[in-house]
């Protein structure tokens, strides 16, 4: 079992910036990749970005350059840094932890932190 605890949500306005944080505990994987989804009211859950355990980034087309996904390994740690925040940004942003076990892919889920931007 893997248990995410995410902080850094709030409230900014249009232009602003907010850097998520999140930790894992519990059983530790050789091979994983963390990621950070969003859900907003009435649409589905989608990525947002991921990294490799390797350090490999991976963003969504809307990103378009305003965000950035980092690790840290040995503290089994993902930050998300969001620049040049926007309205429709707002949602409930969530850690995600998906991990190799015995051949099969396994994630779990932070308990989400609320993002809002509006002025």
């Amino acid at each position: 079992q893997v248990q995410l605890v995410e902080s850094g949500g709030g409230l900014v306005q249009p232009g602003g910036s907010l850097r998520l944080s999140c930790a894992a505990a519990g059983d530790h994987f050789s091979i994983y990749t963390m990621a950070w989804y969003r859900q907003a009211p009435g649409n589905q859950r989608e990525l947002v970005a991921s990294v490799t355990i390797t350090g490999r980034p991976h963003y969504a087309d809307f990103v378009a350059g305003r965000f950035t996904i980092s690790s840290d390994n040995a503290k089994n740690t993902v930050d998300l840094q969001m620049n040049s925040l926007s309205p429709e940004d707002t949602a409930v942003y969530y850690c995600n932890y998906k991990a190799l076990l015995s051949g099969t892919w396994v994630e779990y889920w932070g308990q989400g932190t609320q993002v809002t931007v509006s002025s």
